[in-house]
C-alpha cells in the first residue's frame, strides 16, 4: 500500500471511531455550505466524517482499490493534492447547488481518485458487487449521469450528488493542469527524493513481471523510452513513476 493511501485510511477510520464516542464531534466538523464563511475549516474536515459503517466502508474500499495505482502513477505529493482538491471542489460545488445540506464523507475525494484511475487506465474492468464487470471509463460516465439526474431531482436518500460531481470536476481540472503533454504543467521540479533518484541508474533491474498489471503498460513504455533516448529524456513525472519500481542498490555500507 502506498504512503498517502495508508495515512488517509488510518485517519478516516480513526475519526470514524471518534464520531461515535463524541456525538457532538460530527456537528462541529460537518460542512454546511451556507455556513462556509463562518466555519471555513469544515470544507476540509467534512472529508473525514462518515454517516455510518456502510458509508465509510465503501469510501475506504474505493480508496484502497483505486488509490495505490494512482499514487504510484503520479507520485505521493500530487496524489495528496489530487485527493484534497477533489474533496474541496466537491464542497464548493455544493455551495452553489445544495447550500443548505450538511455534508460528510470522503466520497468527493475518492471520486476524484476514481476519475484519475479511469483517465490513466480507462479499459481496466471493475467488478461491481464483485460480479458485474464494467470498464473504469464507463463507471465514471455512469456515476456522473446518475449524480446529475439525482442531484437535480433533489438528491434523494441523503446522497451528496453535487459533492460527487465536484470531486470529478476538481480532479479533472487538476489532472489537466499537471499534464505535460498539454504544456500547462504547474509543477516543474521532480518530486523524486535523492535516494530514489540515485536508484534510477539501476532501471535495468526492474522486474516488470512483479508489477501490478494496471501499471505494467506505462512502465514498459518508460523502459522503451529509456532504451531509445536514454534516462535523461524522462520527464519529472516519468522519473517519479519509475522510482516506485527500481529496486534499491544491493551494496551495504561497512564501517
Amino acid at each position: 500500500m502506498t504512503p498517502w493511501v495508508r495515512r488517509l485510511l488510518i485517519a478516516n477510520i480513526f475519526v470514524f471511531f471518534v464520531q461515535y464516542t463524541m456525538p457532538a464531534f460530527t456537528d462541529a466538523f460537518a460542512f454546511v455550505p451556507s455556513y462556509a464563511l463562518f466555519r471555513p475549516w469544515t470544507i476540509v474536515t467534512y472529508m473525514f466524517l462518515h454517516a455510518g459503517l456502510s458509508h465509510i466502508f465503501f469510501n475506504m474500499l474505493g480508496l484502497y482499490f483505486f488509490g495505490p495505482q494512482v499514487e504510484a502513477r503520479i507520485g505521493s505529493t500530487r496524489f495528496f493534492q489530487l485527493y484534497f482538491i477533489s474533496g474541496i471542489s466537491g464542497g464548493l460545488l455544493s455551495v452553489v447547488f445544495a447550500p443548505n445540506a450538511a455534508i460528510v464523507g470522503a466520497s468527493a475525494a475518492v471520486f476524484g481518485v476514481m476519475l484519475a484511475f479511469a483517465m490513466f487506465w480507462p479499459r481496466v474492468q471493475i467488478l461491481i458487487y464483485g460480479i458485474i464487470p464494467v470498464e473504469a471509463r464507463w463507471l465514471v460516465l455512469f456515476t456522473t449521469a446518475i449524480s446529475i439526474w439525482s442531484g437535480f431531482r433533489g438528491s434523494q436518500g441523503g446522497v451528496a450528488d453535487f459533492a460527487h460531481l465536484g470531486g470529478y470536476l476538481g480532479a479533472f481540472v487538476f489532472l489537466r493542469l499537471i499534464d505535460p503533454a498539454r504544456r500547462v504543467a504547474r509543477f516543474k521540479a521532480s518530486t523524486v527524493s535523492k535516494p530514489a533518484a540515485d536508484r534510477l541508474s539501476n532501471w535495468k533491474r526492474v522486474d516488470v513481471a512483479r508489477v501490478h498489471e494496471v501499471n505494467r503498460d506505462e512502465l514498459n513504455r518508460i523502459l522503451d523510452k529509456i532504451n531509445a533516448t536514454g534516462l535523461p529524456s524522462l520527464t519529472p513525472e516519468e522519473r517519479v513513476f519509475l522510482a516506485n519500481f527500481v529496486p534499491p542498490d544491493d551494496r551495504t555500507a561497512t564501517n
